[in-house]
């Protein structure tokens, strides 16, 4: 198999995250050590998916969907090399950051916002659709594939690591850790809602500390559902609304800074769209009213 434009986004940022840790004295910590042994068996993945050929079935499934695998010991990476850093200058970046919030907003809308407008209600579907982003970043690429329709899914998955490698390249040079830990938790019943539990317990096992600006939870949802939405409208208009709260939720729960939802919305779309000119499928020109009509009596 041919290496596709996924394989070699990813093989890019994982050189640039070992030319990172390079570059500053890292190699011989044992956590970026550890890291760096990770991208080299990553290199050896890809080098063996070109061993493979195209009629190999399972290898090609596998091929088309590994970097759905890599997002977790890609994220997880992220904050190993920030525990380098260490909370002192990450927190430094945050004081930026709400400095910034502070001049825009009046305030810190990811502190006030909740303890302002307190609603079990909004917190319930609020962080529901926060917890969307797994069944979003997922469903997009997989079903597309299930539905037989491997070019529209390969380009859907290339917009949304597209999103996602340019967050994570700017978590490891700018690392922020965000309103989930430079605030105090929001207490009362707007944390007791079932949700919120299920997000905090996923949160609490698995969060990568410094990796709050921009929102990759935001930029890769709006990238696939973008994506989705150009190729499978029903669909995209399922994920549309549900990326719309998971936006608005990444704030009022105090996932992220306002900015940083921004911010992700931003890259999101431009991830879909910087995605569709390099990496994309060419989608067939519609076809006229009259000239369907000529077609079908002619």
């Amino acid at each position: 198999m041919a290496l596709t434009k996924t394989d070699r986004l990813l093989l890019g940022y994982a050189l640039f995250a070992s030319a990172v840790i390079i570059a500053r004295g890292w190699v011989l910590r044992p956590g970026p050590a550890w890291v760096l042994l990770m991208h080299a068996l990553f290199g050896l993945l890809i080098w063996l998916f070109t061993r493979l050929r195209e009629e190999h079935k399972v290898g090609r499934l596998l091929h088309d969907l590994y970097p759905l695998i890599m997002l977790l010991p890609f994220y997880g990476s992220i904050g190993i090399l920030t525990e380098q850093v260490g909370w002192d200058r990450v927190l430094a970046n945050d004081r930026v950051i709400q400095g910034w919030e502070a001049a825009l907003f009046g305030g810190q809308p990811s502190y006030d916002w909740i303890r302002g407008a307190p609603s079990t209600f909004w917190s319930g579907v609020l962080h529901l659709a926060y917890f969307s982003y797994y069944f979003i970043v997922l469903l997009g690429p997989v079903l597309l594939l299930v539905l037989g329709r491997r070019s529209e899914a390969r380009d859907v998955l290339f917009r949304c690591m597209l999103a996602f490698v340019i967050c994570y390249a700017i978590f490891i040079l700018y690392p922020v850790a965000g309103p989930y830990y430079a605030f105090p938790q929001p207490e009362g019943p707007v944390r007791e809602v079932w949700s919120a539990k299920l997000v905090y317990g996923l949160l609490e096992s698995g969060s990568s500390f410094g990796a709050a600006f921009p929102s990759s939870h935001v930029a890769a949802t709006v990238a696939v559902t973008l994506g989705v939405w150009q190729h499978q409208r029903t669909m995209g208009l399922v994920f549309a609304p549900l990326a719309l709260l998971l936006t608005i939720g990444t704030v009022y729960c105090q996932m992220h800074y306002a900015l940083d939802a921004i911010a992700g919305l931003l890259f999101g779309v431009g991830a879909w769209a910087l995605g569709g000119k390099i990496g994309g499928v060419t989608l067939p020109a519609p076809v006229p009213v009259a000239a369907e009509k000529r077609l079908a009596s002619g």
